[in-house]
């Protein structure tokens, strides 16, 4: 059993080195065969070098637009905190409020669901036109975008909780605030979580968008700015950087929810 215990935790990390270097090697190969120019599919090293000079200072620059990457990536990161922060309360706020109340889910559901079928450029140059080409629009299609998923999630888990307990908590006494706060929310936590790491996800989906004016510096800004010069190794490292950022910040978000609630999945 505890060879076995081994062997799969040694699987867990060998097999996603095997596929980088599997992926690495596929794209040298491309890089270096010539279909397309180095332009178009620049080779690994060319990228780490790319990688080298955003993040230093070389030849009196620094980083790229008098900025490091770890800065670039800072200043989004603060801005996806304070966009799906409010989103993500907002969502959670608003899916306990419609999963207890019939009328008010007849009321912002279809909303809720046209509002999250919409991608963010459909209605980022509104928000400029609104808000001006500073912070506010940023984060204001940040909190758009975070929001639909906690709320849909969180109401689904509450409408979900079995009436048997909430019944049950009322004949021992329960207020109406003492079953929300004791039944209700612990029972859709699992759920209601979920939707904040989707809705995480959604939000770093979004940064580019929210990062196309005036959105330097930001990791998106950087991408943005970088592809208007055809410079396709800092538009790669941006990319890297924000997917790998991503798969952090998920992985802390899934040892979070496995901290809250660790009955999920369990009978």
């Amino acid at each position: 059993m505890r060879v076995r215990r081994l062997w799969a935790r040694t699987r867990s990390v060998l097999l996603p080195l095997a596929s980088l270097v599997v992926f690495l090697l596929l794209w040298q190969s491309l890089a270096v065969s010539g279909t397309w120019s180095e332009t178009l599919v620049p080779p690994p090293a060319k990228v780490g070098d790319a990688f080298v000079d955003v993040s230093t200072t070389h030849a009196g620059v620094r980083g790229y637009n008098g900025t490091y990457l770890v800065e670039h990536l800072g200043i989004s990161l603060r801005r996806i905190a304070l966009g799906a922060g409010l989103g993500i309360a907002a969502g959670v706020l608003f899916g306990l409020l419609m999963g207890t109340v019939g009328w008010l889910r007849a009321l912002f559901e279809p909303w809720i669901t046209f509002l999250r079928t919409l991608p963010p450029l459909a209605y980022f140059s509104l928000l400029v036109i609104w808000l001006g080409i500073n912070e506010e629009p940023k984060i204001t299609l940040l909190a758009v975008a975070a929001f639909p998923p906690v709320a849909v999630s969180t109401t689904t888990a509450v409408a979900a909780v079995p009436r048997s307990l909430t019944e049950a908590a009322r004949a021992l006494g329960a207020s109406r605030w003492n079953v929300v706060t004791d039944v209700v929310v612990p029972s859709a936590l699992p759920e209601t979580l979920t939707g904040v790491r989707l809705a995480v996800g959604v939000a770093y989906s979004s940064l580019v968008a929210a990062e196309l004016v005036n959105g330097l510096p930001g990791i998106g800004g950087m991408v943005k700015d970088a592809a208007n010069y055809n410079n396709t190794p800092v538009v790669l490292v941006g990319i890297i950087t924000i997917g790998v950022s991503g798969l952090i910040i998920d992985g802390l978000l899934l040892r979070l929810e496995r901290a809250v609630v660790p009955w999920r999945g369990r009978a």
